[in-house]
């Protein structure tokens, strides 16, 4: 019993610093759309703040450690020299990393220019460019902070790690408060705030695995035999997640021919990420190392529980929580965002965004886990071949479809492509037996989830009519988006409850063992 309860507490834990980090990071995304609105100060730095993002995901956290962490919790298990394994990939991975910030501060207009061609010609460019040039150093910091929160997570410690991006949006808000007293240019105090925040994360990150009982000395890189299976490994991963990436590249591209686009999907997308990170962020990073050592122990039945207790988890959040950003955007983006330069134009735009992208969020975040099952394998060849077939999809979509439908075509291929991957990763694991079997309870469970999600999409539809008179901006739609919420929530748990969707017992053992 003490593996389930492990994993659950991770899951909690992890979810629970998540939840406070994306509350944090919405409070940063209210202050910026509040200070700079969607402008072209907004869309320039929100396209360079993305450039170090997207090869953060593309290097540390969507490739090199989903290769890393197997090898590393299989070192751990077996009882080899895990730690002189981490001290090579932390060198390793330092090494490229500082080679790629410098070429890539260097060819910074190209790399606008692949983001966002629609900028070229006008003051967003040139922004673009050296707000770029600023920030980009961070994907140095933050990636060998993934890989440190690799180490930390697989040795059980998941709050140190979690804890990572609530100190990056403090710092962020601490940022504007002090250029709007202080009169400095706040898209210049953005900037120089990326690169700072990197080297606080590296720092308290390097402090934790150092209490941990980890050191890691600047030292020479050398490629050992461990180094090249781990290179051989994370490469299709690398090229899956840079496949990835150009489906970000792909949405970027069509929304920059149209002023304001850029700013109305990031919006948006913040919106969303709030329960894929929650949820998807939390399964993927405590599922990777339990897997992975289930695995290397030869315990089967252990893995096939652990899989279908993280569908049911993410499934019993995200589907609701997909259901109420397609059937009530329009308040969430108002209430939310449009103050200051943000105005009412920008919250249709944004809340149509948002309701395609929530039609996506389950894929998404089921993609969190099932991928675990490959690589925990170190089997990182068939997602780079699914993601491969998931850009064609999307980028068919969000080109061919920007004519008829403009900005939001770039929505529209992110969510077809997300679901097309879950297919193709479904399909691929039916041959690696029991593990990734749905048991009785999750085949039981899973349907009756949607259906309590649709009951309160249907009930959300209905107070969200009778509260439309309260929606006056400044003045009653906090609360009545407050009424909104915990009208869903009770329909939803309500109906839940009622079909044996789950029960209660269920929350009071996953608390007792948060707790525990």
């Amino acid at each position: 019993m003490m593996a389930p309860i492990r994993l659950v507490r991770g899951f909690l834990t992890v979810g629970s610093w998540t939840l406070v980090s994306r509350g944090v990071g919405f409070v940063r995304d209210v202050m910026m759309a509040a200070y700079l609105g969607t402008g072209p100060v907004a869309e320039a730095f929100l396209v360079a703040f993305s450039l170090p993002n997207m090869f953060r995901r593309f290097f540390a956290e969507g490739a090199f450690n989903m290769a890393f962490v197997p090898m590393f919790a299989k070192k751990l298990e077996r009882g080899e020299d895990a730690e002189g394994f981490a001290r090579e990939a932390f060198s390793g991975l330092g090494a490229v990393l500082l080679a790629f910030t410098l070429a890539g501060t260097l060819l910074m207009p190209w790399l606008v220019l692949a983001m966002a061609s629609g900028f070229w010609g006008d003051a967003r460019f040139d922004l673009a460019v050296t707000f770029g040039r600023i920030s980009f150093s961070y994907i140095l910091f933050i990636s060998l902070v993934a890989l440190l929160s690799g180490v930390l997570t697989t040795r059980g410690r998941f709050t140190e790690a979690s804890f990572v991006p609530v100190l990056m949006n403090l710092m962020f808000i601490a940022a504007m408060l002090a250029a709007d007293r202080l009169g400095w240019d706040m898209g210049l105090t953005l900037a120089w705030t990326v690169p700072l925040t990197g080297v606080a994360q590296l720092a308290f990150t390097w402090a934790w695995a150092r209490r941990a009982g980890y050191r890691f000395p600047l030292t020479r890189p050398r490629l050992t035999p461990d180094l090249r299976r781990l290179a051989a490994i994370a490469a299709p991963a690398v090229l899956a997640g840079g496949v990835v990436q150009i489906n970000l590249l792909v949405g970027r591209q069509v929304a920059s021919f149209t002023e304001g686009a850029v700013a109305w999907l990031s919006y948006a997308d913040r919106l969303y990420q709030l329960p894929l990170g929650v949820v998807g962020v939390a399964v993927g990073v405590v599922l990777l190392p339990d897997l992975s050592r289930r695995l290397g122990a030869g315990d089967t039945a252990g893995g096939r529980h652990a899989f279908n207790r993280a569908a049911e988890f993410s499934l019993l959040l995200t589907v609701p929580a997909a259901v109420a950003l397609m059937v009530i955007p329009v308040p969430l983006i108002q209430v939310l965002f449009e103050r200051g330069a943000f105005g009412p134009d920008d919250t249709a735009a944004t809340a149509l965004a948002l309701a395609v992208y929530g039609a996506g969020l389950p894929a998404f975040v089921l993609q969190k886990v099932l991928q675990p099952a490959f690589y925990a394998r170190e089997d990182t060849r068939r997602p780079f071949r699914y993601a491969v077939w998931a850009m064609v999809i999307n980028a068919a979509a969000a080109v061919g479809l920007s004519l008829p439908l403009g900005f939001i075509a770039a929505a529209l291929g992110t969510t077809l492509a997300g679901w097309a991957m879950v297919w193709m990763l479904w399909a691929g694991s039916r041959g690696m037996g029991e593990a990734v079997m749905l048991d009785a309870r999750a085949r039981r469970r899973l349907p009756r989830i949607v259906a309590a999600a649709l009951v309160m999409g249907a009930v959300l539809w209905a107070a969200n009519l009778a509260l439309a008179p309260l929606f006056v901006p400044g003045g009653t739609d906090v609360v009545a988006l407050v009424l909104l919420v915990l009208v869903g929530m009770a329909a939803y748990f309500g109906a839940g409850l009622a079909i044996g969707a789950f029960t209660i017992s269920d929350f009071r053992r996953a608390l007792a063992r948060g707790q525990g």
